[in-house]
């Protein structure tokens, strides 16, 4: 594992793996056993083409509790902003850097910062995957859940980055995965194909179907961040996929719900729903830190 680009990139051992190391970092957390010698000296750059709640303020504490420094550079700080090809920027910034966390728009820019580059690369979100936050997703479901076996994961909503990357963190571990969304919103091409070589993965426009049976009812808002012209014909394509009380009934009694946040009440979930679900919600928000800290240690320590 020489970075984190997309979740396509990792086998079923190096998500376990990955998964093993931040209940280990989290424990140590909670129970104030000091791990600040992990990445001493070490500096990750975050270049944030996006704006962010979760993924700054989550790999900064990181960095920070893993005794390293997070440098925070928005694409107005660097010369990438002005044109500057990306190639150019990598090879610079490995010159001072360990590693770099980017949260970006296309997903050929997190590729060309690792083929040009020569330290660790790690997708902090584009628009065709999340793996960071899927890392934490599935350490979520097993802290809950004790195991991935048997299993079901819905998705509803958008074929969009974290459905992508849903599909192929879910069935490398395991699960059976239901997605439910419109026609021209499905998932990428080779996300599809990729699942198809699965008998347990299914693909539908029927939320009610796709929740039948589910262990764990996944959702994500209609128009994400770059979409926010779309928001209106979105809004219409997606009407009805939405995690609801009716979609729960058909959920298994025991159903965990999640969302990457941040959520659009009433839109995609409702409120009844999320509050009730709130505890899962918060501590897959929460598990963030957990997870990234692990892939920096993966991908950093010496």
């Amino acid at each position: 594992m020489k970075h984190l680009l997309k979740m396509s990139d990792l086998s079923t051992e190096e998500i376990i793996d990955i998964l093993n190391l931040a209940d280990q970092l989290k424990y140590e957390l909670k129970h104030n056993i000091p791990h600040t010698n992990i990445l001493k000296g070490k500096t990750l750059g975050m270049i944030f083409q996006k704006a962010s709640t979760r993924t700054r303020v989550s790999f900064e504490t990181g960095m920070y509790q893993l005794g390293g420094y997070p440098l925070f550079l928005s694409s107005n700080d660097l010369q990438i902003g002005r044109g500057e090809p990306v190639q150019d920027t990598a090879r610079v910034l490995s010159r001072y850097l360990d590693g770099i966390m980017i949260r970006t728009f296309e997903q050929k820019e997190v590729e060309n910062l690792a083929e040009f580059g020569n330290i660790p690369i790690i997708n902090g979100l584009t628009d065709y995957a999340h793996p960071c936050q899927v890392l934490a997703d599935l350490m979520t479901i097993r802290e809950y859940k004790n195991s991935f076996d048997g299993l079901k994961m819905c998705f509803i909503g958008d074929g969009n980055n974290m459905a992508n990357s849903l599909i192929v963190g879910g069935l490398k571990v395991g699960m059976e995965v239901a997605v439910a969304c419109p026609e021209g919103y499905r998932p990428a091409d080779d996300v599809m194909k990729f699942a198809s070589k699965y008998d347990c993965f299914t693909i539908t426009d029927s939320p009610a179907e796709a929740a039948k049976n589910a262990d764990v009812l996944i959702t994500d808002v209609w128009a994400s961040m770059g979409q926010e012209g779309e928001a209106e014909k979105r809004r219409k394509a997606f009407a009805g996929y939405q995690i609801n009380d009716d979609i729960m009934a058909l959920a298994k009694p025991d159903a965990m719900v999640m969302h990457c946040l941040p959520a659009h009440r009433e839109e995609e979930i409702t409120s009844k729903v999320f509050e009730e679900h709130s505890t899962e919600i918060f501590e897959e928000a929460e598990n963030r830190l957990h997870a990234q800290k692990a892939v920096m240690v993966k991908l950093m320590a010496d």
